[in-house]
């Protein structure tokens, strides 16, 4: 976390401590003197209090769960007859209780991916560890399923085993060729803490064919000047998790800060996708999400228009 994300999360949560303190002074107050009445001054405050609960509640119970779909066209001259549908998950969080793991499934599987993608972060409790793998085993595509590990990854204690028997292959630095209709499009990765000098390949193996690098943390192709890649595909920031009017993500954890926030964001050729999230941040973190829905990411890959 920055210095700026430090004071914003701070005096956002000094202002809602003290608009509660005052709540409930008006609250003891107003049981022993038997009376509600208040002046008009404190009505906004107590409207604003009152909203705050509800969006607690909504943050809760209602918007972890409400898996948002987003598909993003993306045209390349790379392609000349054939289409790839790359679908991107990231940071599941798997927690013991079972939110969008279900669902998740589903929507996917009727999506018919040709190529899926997970971008890191799989449980926040090493006994959820049975839930993750399961839902990234039912999940279905014609040309392979593909990983990077993310921050949360290295305390697991069975690392080299976190996709097995999922059908998922870890890409970290390797080169991955797929191909479909004859075209090709080319796909690697890098796991939390491994750097550029991890990529095992140049630029001349990309073969001009279009190509993705997954990385959980955002930001990494201002890192990595060569080789350059079409997509970069990253999570980490769950779209702050809370995010707010006008402002934008409370907080993203990433040393960018709300640079590379969430959304697709367009560097010359190369476009860059930084997911939402589909759990939420793990230990003492509060579950909640509040205008950062959980999504599911699909990517259209398609020729330029012939028109």
């Amino acid at each position: 976390m920055n210095k700026q994300e430090m004071v914003v999360l701070i005096l956002f949560l000094l202002f809602w401590a003290s608009l509660y303190l005052h709540e409930l002074k008006f609250l003891l107050s107003a049981i022993k003197n038997r009376s509600w009445k208040s002046s008009k001054a404190a009505l906004p405050l107590h409207a604003i209090a009152m909203i705050g609960i509800l969006f607690l509640l909504y943050g809760y119970f209602f918007e972890p769960y409400w898996l948002a779909v987003n598909h993003v066209l993306l045209r390349t001259p790379k392609l000349k007859n054939t289409s790839f549908t790359v679908v991107q998950i990231s940071d599941l969080h798997c927690d013991q209780k079972i939110r969008n793991e279900k669902k998740l499934v589903a929507i996917i599987n009727r999506i018919k991916p040709d190529i899926i993608v997970f971008t890191g972060d799989a449980v926040n409790d090493p006994r959820a560890l049975g839930l993750f793998k399961g839902t990234l085993r039912d999940l279905n595509a014609s040309l392979g399923k593909f990983a990077v590990k993310g921050n949360w990854d290295v305390w697991i204690d069975d690392q080299d085993g976190l996709f097995n028997d999922t059908g998922f292959q870890e890409v970290n630095g390797r080169l991955v060729r797929v191909e479909k209709n004859g075209e090709v499009v080319f796909l690697t990765g890098l796991n939390s803490g491994s750097g550029p000098e991890n990529l095992s390949f140049s630029e001349k193996d990309l073969k001009d064919s279009y190509s993705m690098l997954l990385c959980h943390y955002p930001g990494i192709h201002e890192e990595l000047k060569a080789p350059s890649f079409d997509l970069y595909l990253s999570g980490h920031t769950h779209g702050g998790q809370v995010s707010l009017p006008v402002y934008g993500a409370l907080i993203t954890l990433s040393k960018y800060g709300k640079k590379y926030a969430s959304g697709k964001y367009q560097d010359g050729t190369k476009t860059i996708y930084v997911h939402n999230g589909v759990g939420m941040e793990g230990g003492h973190a509060p579950r909640i999400r509040i205008f950062s829905r959980p999504e599911i990411a699909v990517f259209q890959i398609s020729p330029l228009d012939k028109h």
